[in-house]
């Protein structure tokens, strides 16, 4: 379940990456859609933060080094 959450958090965020790119380019920035776009980036972010952080804090998941000895 919590895999799932955060692969449909990134795909949220790309998909929202690349809206504001496109309204960039449609818009020539002249447009509060991109700043909308962005904006819903920087959220979707900072939530997928927090979900990791919580998952971490109650031993949903573990860290682990690049190379586990």
């Amino acid at each position: 379940m919590l895999k799932i959450l955060v692969l449909v958090l990134l795909a949220a965020i790309v998909v929202s990456l690349f809206s504001g790119l496109f309204f960039l380019n449609r818009d020539q920035g002249s447009s509060s859609r991109m700043v909308r776009a962005l904006t819903v980036r920087i959220t979707l972010s900072v939530l997928l933060f927090l979900v990791l952080l919580i998952a971490w804090r109650t031993g949903a998941i573990q860290p682990h080094g690049v190379m586990p000895p």
